[in-house]
């Protein structure tokens, strides 16, 4: 893999048009700040506008020579650390536009000030300059670029400074800086601070160590360890003493280093750097509350390698890179951060982490020569050694990409991996870089040459970037005073440096593959970074960076098609994301007068599930039988399935099943018959049809539907529609169609809801009318479902639509596959019908006959103990006790309720005769009191009222019921029963057979 490519990330330079040498600099959002030497003492301010041409807006005298200096694009405010008279201080310029307007008024206050109104009207239109007092001397500072607190490191501890936004009156408010929360620290010196959204990251010479601050909520039992903080176990990493320095001086002779370390997420708690918290603002309602989650610690042993001494290994440049959610279109203080990284370096290599959901190492970068500072942007880390200023590939927006979206691997979406190889874009000479800062498009760069450099730089061996007429630096030194520039790098746009890459990589097509993928996937991850950023929603370059986006995806879909690689499998996401067609997919990648091209995994990957979708692209005739060509090459295999697909609909039949003969010598196959039968259809050459059918058994075949379901049914806009072969199969082989689609159903091929549809398309049926083919297919179902669900749901299906036939009066338009008869035989749902029943339809209407299979299939549904009752009480509903039918359908419902007494009035009401029957077969065990406490007094009753009239009642009453209550019953309870004026030598029998059997007992 190539390491540097050498390309041109770096534009046009102009020089900063500074009055005085430059000792520090940083940038605001459009503006450099520039802090002069020592004898000066002043800031000068520059508007930085299109091409890097600098525009003065003023300048301001500060109280000291800046040692720090840092701008917060929230308040717009400008901190500085400065010294006087051998002392350190802690200043923030507020308001300082008025300077460059012209204002020369200027106030000083303490932070926290309270204002008095006449003194804070003037606060307009001058700059304020906010004194804040601290214990020990700062020595370095960070402002968060979320929300503009500003973080001060002293020796052990941090201290934090809200943001304020103090409303005076109606027409005013004043920017302060509140006192809030004080991090201590025992023995750490913090060399370098970086502050974002509530992540610290400190570093000493040697040592990092990142925190983040959590709120918590309050409550009474945790008030005091709120206020003390939280600590780290006092336990060392090397099993030293807490207290111990990391570098502690012995004897004069010896340096002990402790060894390095790296402990990440819950083991970082384990270093020996106990943090404790101090909330110094005063209590509110809204006071906030932390605690202290340690994410990262890093101890680095001094450099022992041959690029330099122990004591010039010292930490350096650390920085927080927050990257903020995608279609975030709120104000910048709103923005929602979506991930943040952290970067650091040491002389020869620099470390870039991901701090957010997830902590851990993505990338390390090793520099050619020692580096003096780094800076590090969403798309690039730019690096100042000696003699150059490099440009590094970096990984950001590829972690921040998986953060937004973790399920962005997939064969919808892809990106490239974090993990991918970083590598070098530029390495531009120049001369004595010194210090270095970045923002938006801009490369800010200070340069300091000595003596012998400048006596280099007359030499024309060494060249520098083109300089614009007009940059021309007002400055005058002396000869002895070493020269210095300030120049501001216009970095190319993002658009000019992807093309830039695409073309490059197309000199590594052939010769090194995975040089032109990593190449392309570095222009693709350019890209996506521009995307990310906040101001893309309403950049100029809007259009053009998602027109570049598509074309980098289909470049790598391109590359994972054409080359043989592990990854071929991406070439399907990067297709699709590229929102390239089929056909377009086909002209790049096919040759038309080439017959001996190969081609490779990725783009029969690519074809082959683009084809396995329902898709509504179609392809061309020809651009079909180069598909047929290809797999018939590549993947003979998958010519049954593919050739199912909506996009092949163009195919030309005959060509299809001649490919389809010279496979099947290969690897017969149920599909590929069944396909064969399907194109013999679509030619209308039925001999053929029933010739491919004829060579499996119908559940044979039934079960090759499985393994291509497009046979009988293809999707298009979401709606599964039936194909040619399934209307064939409704009108020729109905039970094949019905045997087929529940094969589908059973190896959730098709859902429950999408069979209804289909059948009623297959059937040309209303959307309120079930055909009887669905009827047949929920009915086959019954037999072999298992899923409790869906039994129930298919119960009530097919009661209601038995129930509905039966009170319309209402005949199937087709003649049901299976009879009753069948279905109580191989179905378990339905159960043989009872002997009560048969003798209730014995006597009834004779015009239900005409619907005696609907209403044989209802009552030995509800004669099985399958379907739910309760739930089935209002599908029921429509079948009123008027008829045979209804009567026999309450007294199930009521007997499958435990209802026993009041079936028992039904049929006594309504059919008496049957009334033995049903006591026959339903009253057992518990129930059979009813035998004698409602049977035999109802039956004795009717008896006398009719006297001979009613021989189905004496022989009822004579043969079965007192036959039954003798047996059961006591003499007295059995005498207790007896009408008062019945015949004795009716009932003379039944007493001696139970007092018979009292004495035997």
């Amino acid at each position: 893999m190539v390491q540097l490519y050498n390309l041109h990330p770096f534009g046009s330079q102009r020089v900063v048009p500074c009055k005085q040498e430059p000792a520090h600099f940083c940038c605001g959002q459009d503006l450099l700040f520039v802090a002069s030497t020592a004898a000066s003492c002043r800031v000068e301010v520059f508007a930085v506008r299109e091409q890097g041409r600098c525009e003065a807006l003023g300048s301001f005298a500060t109280l000291g020579a800046v040692l720090r200096m840092a701008h917060s694009s929230a308040g717009d405010y400008l901190v500085t650390i400065e010294e006087k008279s051998k002392a350190t201080f802690l200043r923030a310029y507020v308001n300082w536009r008025c300077m460059s307007a012209g204002s020369s008024r200027v106030c000083v206050r303490m932070v926290g000030h309270k204002m008095e109104e006449s003194y804070s009207e003037t606060l307009k239109e001058q700059m304020s300059v906010v004194e804040m007092p601290l214990s020990d001397p700062p020595l370095c500072i960070s402002c968060c670029p979320v929300n503009g607190d500003l973080l001060v490191g002293c020796k052990n501890k941090l201290v934090m400074f809200c943001l304020k936004y103090r409303v005076i009156n109606q027409n005013l408010t004043v920017l302060d800086f509140e006192r809030s929360l004080i991090l201590h620290i025992d023995n750490l010196i913090p060399a370098e601070v970086a502050f974002c959204a509530r992540h610290i990251a400190i570093t000493t010479e040697l040592d990092v160590l990142i925190l983040k601050l959590e709120l918590v909520q309050q409550s009474a039992d945790r008030t005091e360890q709120c206020a003390q903080g939280v600590s780290a176990p006092e336990k060392a990493v090397d099993g030293g003493s807490p207290s111990t320095h990391p570098l502690q001086l012995e004897l004069d002779e010896f340096i002990i280093c402790q060894k390095p370390v790296e402990l990440l997420g819950e083991e970082s708690k384990l270093c020996e750097i106990p943090v404790t918290l101090e909330s110094t603002e005063l209590p509110t309602e809204d006071t906030k509350h932390f605690q202290v989650q340690y994410l990262l610690f890093r101890r680095f042993a001094p450099d022992q390698s041959p690029f330099g001494f122990c004591e010039e290994t010292k930490l350096h440049s650390v920085q927080l890179l927050p990257v903020y959610q995608t279609d975030c279109e709120e104000t910048e203080n709103k923005r929602k951060l979506l991930s943040l990284f952290c970067f650091f370096s040491l002389p020869h290599v620099g470390y870039l982490y991901s701090v957010g959901k997830l902590v851990e190492l993505i990338s390390t970068y090793q520099y050619s020569e020692k580096s003096e500072q780094a800076v590090l942007t969403p798309q690039f880390l730019h690096v100042i050694t000696s003699q150059n200023l490099q440009c590094f590939t970096v990984r950001c927006s590829a972690a921040a990409a998986r953060d937004e979206d973790p399920y962005i691997d997939t064969t919808v979406k892809a990106c490239p991996p974090v993990t991918l190889d970083v590598c070098t874009l530029r390495m531009q000479l120049f001369i004595g870089p010194r210090a270095i800062c970045h923002f938006k498009n801009y490369v800010i760069l200070l340069t300091k040459a000595d003596t012998e450099d400048i006596t280099e730089r007359r030499k024309p061996t060494r060249r520098m970037l083109s300089r614009k007429p007009d940059s021309i630096k007002s400055r005058t030194n002396s000869e002895s005073e070493p020269g210095w520039n300030l120049y501001i790098i216009n970095t190319v746009s993002t658009i000019q440096l992807y093309r830039e890459m695409v073309d490059y990589s197309r000199t590594y097509e052939n010769v090194k593959t995975e040089s032109c993928i990593h190449l392309l996937s570095e222009a693709h991850l350019l890209v996506r970074a521009a995307i990310m950023d906040p101001h893309f929603l309403k950049s100029d370059e809007k259009e053009d960076l998602l027109r570049a986006f598509r074309e980098s995806c289909a470049f790598l879909g391109d590359c994972y098609s054409r080359f043989d690689t592990k990854d071929y499998h991406l070439a399907l996401p990067y297709y699709r994301m590229s929102g390239l067609s089929m056909t377009e997919v086909l002209k790049r990648l096919v040759s038309e007068d080439d017959e001996i091209q190969t081609y490779e995994r990725g783009f029969i990957f690519y074809l082959t599930h683009s084809l396995n979708e329902d898709s509504n692209e179609e392809l061309s005739k020809e651009s079909g039988s180069k598909v047929l060509q290809i797999f018939y090459l590549a993947d003979p295999v998958q010519l049954p399935h593919i050739l199912c697909s909506p996009s092949l609909r163009n195919i030309c039949p005959l060509t299809a099943v001649k490919y389809l003969q010279e496979v099947e010598k290969m690897v017969p196959s149920v599909v590929l018959t069944l396909t064969k039968a399907f194109l013999a259809l679509k030619m209308g050459d039925l001999t053929m049809y029933e010739h491919e059918m004829d060579t499996y058994k119908e559940t044979t075949l039934a079960c090759g539907f499985i393994g291509q379901p497009r046979l009988l049914q293809q999707r298009k806009e979401g709606i599964v529609m039936p194909t040619e072969f399934a209307v064939h199969l409704k009108e020729m082989q109905p039970g094949l169609l019905v045997a087929a689609t529940v094969a589908l159903h059973e190896n959730s091929k098709i859902e429950l809801e999408e069979a209804d549809a289909f059948f009623k398309m297959l059937c040309n049926s209303s959307e309120n009318t079930i055909p009887q083919l669905l009827v047949d297919f929920w009915e086959a179902l019954l037999v072999v479902s298992s899923q409790e669900e869906i039994l129930q749901e298919l119960l009530l299906r097919v009661t209601s639509q038995y129930i509905w036939r039966i009170s319309r009066k209402q005949l199937p338009e087709t003649k049901p596959l299976k009879t009753t008869e069948d279905l109580i035989n191989s179905c378990s749902h339905f159960g043989l019908i009872v002997p009560w029943v048969t003798s209730i339809m014995s006597v009834g209407c004779s015009s239900d006959k005409d619907y005696h299979e609907d209403i044989s299939r209802l009552q030995s549904l509800l004669c099985s103990q399958s379907i739910n009752i309760a739930s089935a009480l209002p599908v029921l509903e429509p079948l009123t006790e008027s008829d045979h039918v209804g009567l026999t359908i309450r007294v199930l419902c009521n007997t499958r309720l435990g209802k026993y007494e009041e079936a028992m009035d039904q049929l006594l009401r309504r059919c008496p005769d049957a009334a033995v029957f049903y006591a026959q077969h339903e009253l057992k065990g518990d129930n059979q009191a009813l035998w004698w406490n409602k049977l035999l007094p109802e039956l004795c009753k009717r008896t006398r009222l009719t006297g001979n009239d009613c021989p189905v009642l004496i022989s009822s009453l004579k043969a079965e019921t007192l036959s039954i209550v003798a047996m059961e019953l006591e003499l007295r309870d059995f005498l207790s029963l007896l009408p008062d004026d019945g015949t004795a030598a009716f009932f003379l029998p039944h007493l001696l057979h139970c007092s018979q059997r009292k004495l035997l007992t």
